[in-house]
């Protein structure tokens, strides 16, 4: 559907709000992974999403204007506005990403091959008639548990399924969009189409130090979505510490970004071509965008300002929690590392940072060899059921608020 041809209907704006909330969160993956791997297939999926976010944001502004009634009401909706903007914002920074891949406006060739092996990889692929998956769902496959690879959203017959659970069910003609490492992509790839996936051939980099750049837009694309995560946690839990995190963390994108555009600049010398650098400074400034937007979404929170009742609802009511939680000392999970307590498994929980304690040292995308100590915070994403069981294992059962 084209934006434009969008006409009032009666809406539950928190049911809209939720939703792009959970747009938002799978634009930011996307986008970044289509250029990290250089696929176009999964740009285009971000210009699909870019317009149901337009769609949807023209839905929440109309529903806002009509409940409208009185300059009471018009203060008190005034921020929710301010959110959906916000919203809107991240939609249109993760489309100028993927149009760097898109419209090829300018990217090295090898970035895949300057990738580092942690990273995981993004495809998209068409689920048969004939797979064993069809008509299954994710709990009965045990994808993720068996192969590694997980199912980040569904994109069926024009809607989109964002954040799957254990019983969605997958069906024939389903686009699935798989997360994994290449070993796992092969084994779920061949059993949704019946083909076989290769990986791309890589080439060298051309630039000596491309690893070093591909490392800053990595961990730039890692806190600009933790801050949009913990932005829409503070609106949440009405808490003035998760967004004085917010506010550091979007420094710390934009300090990221000077550096980033520094070492460009000092690249353009030694390429052939120069222009073949646009799109790294196109990615720097669309990943600051994010983050800033981040940072407004979390602002009424440092302004002292109380969140409308319809905004916190539908953070609560997304489909994943966010929860921030404090390592007790001599807790399950004091100086032993995630993979040793098998976190993910145990709980269905995904952390998704640790800040070192007594510090501003930040583990973005910690992975199974991470270590925790007493006095980490950790920031994990999953279902209520799955927090409560984190909180069991950390020793800390409060939600968000130290």
């Amino acid at each position: 559907m084209n934006p434009e041809d969008v006409e009032y209907e009666p809406v539950s704006v928190k049911a809209v709000l939720a939703e792009m909330k959970d747009t938002a969160e799978l634009l930011i993956d996307l986008s970044y992974s289509s250029v990290l791997h250089a696929n176009d297939e999964l740009a285009a999926e971000v210009l699909d999403l870019e317009e149901r976010m337009d769609i949807l944001q023209l839905q929440a502004r109309m529903s806002l204007m009509m409940a409208a009634r009185s300059p009471e009401d018009a203060e008190e909706l005034a921020p929710v506005l301010g959110v959906v903007g916000a919203a809107e914002k991240i939609s249109d920074a993760a489309g100028d990403i993927a149009k760097v891949v898109i419209e090829d406006i300018g990217l090295p060739d090898a970035i895949r091959a300057a990738l580092p092996e942690a990273v995981e990889t993004t495809i998209r692929c068409k689920l048969t008639a004939d797979s064993s998956y069809a008509d299954q769902t994710l709990g009965d496959i045990n994808m993720e548990t068996e192969t590694g690879v997980r199912v980040v959203a569904i994109h069926r017959a024009g809607e989109w399924v964002t954040n799957p659970h254990h019983e969605t069910v997958l069906r024939a003609d389903d686009i699935l969009l798989l997360r994994g490492r290449d070993d796992g992509l092969r084994t779920v790839h061949e059993a949704a189409t019946g083909l076989r996936y290769d990986p791309p051939d890589l080439e060298e980099p051309a630039i000596g130090d491309l690893e070093r750049a591909v490392d800053s837009i990595v961990l730039m694309k890692d806190m600009s979505e933790l801050a949009v995560d913990l932005a829409y946690g503070a609106v949440l839990f009405d808490s003035e510490g998760v967004a004085e995190e917010v506010e550091e963390l979007e420094a710390e994108v934009d300090a990221l970004k000077s550096r980033f555009e520094a070492w460009t600049l000092r690249a353009a010398s030694r390429v052939e071509d120069p222009v073949s650098l646009r799109g790294l400074v196109q990615l720097a400034s669309a990943t600051e965008m994010i983050s800033d937007a981040a940072l407004e979404i979390a602002e009424g929170v440092l302004r002292g300002i109380d969140a409308h009742p319809v905004v916190a609802a539908a953070v609560k009511e997304s489909d994943e929690v966010i929860i921030r939680l404090r390592v007790a000392p001599g807790s399950h999970l004091a100086d032993a590392t995630l993979g040793d307590r098998r976190v993910k498994t145990e709980t269905g929980m995904r952390v998704i940072a640790v800040r070192r304690a007594g510090g501003k040292e930040w583990v973005v995308s910690p992975g199974p060899t991470t270590r925790l100590h007493a006095g980490d915070l950790i920031i994990a994403k999953g279902t209520r059921a799955g927090a409560e069981r984190l909180g069991e294992l950390v020793g800390d059962e409060r939600e968000f608020d130290e």
